[in-house]
């Protein structure tokens, strides 16, 4: 995600266990992901825009098992 995004700033965040025995949680946890980045690869996206982007960026780790990401993204 840094070389796709060049990020000024990026937070990830395990959220899993707060979220343990519910659909799509894995007792191993790495299922649920809280993302803060900023970039100005964002520049003139709209909000959606900016989630598609790293929706799409991270379809490796849906695929094998991701679950639930929530994403603060903004330009900068």
């Amino acid at each position: 995600m840094t070389q796709l995004f060049a990020p000024s700033e990026l937070h990830v965040r395990d959220d899993s266990a707060k979220h343990a025995g519910h659909a799509g949680a894995s007792p191993e946890g790495e299922t649920h992901y809280q993302v803060e980045i900023v970039s100005p690869a964002f520049e003139g996206k709209s909000r959606v825009e900016m989630q598609r982007a790293v929706n799409s960026a991270l379809k490796e780790e849906f695929d094998s098992g991701l679950h639930a990401l929530s994403i603060k993204a903004r330009a900068g």
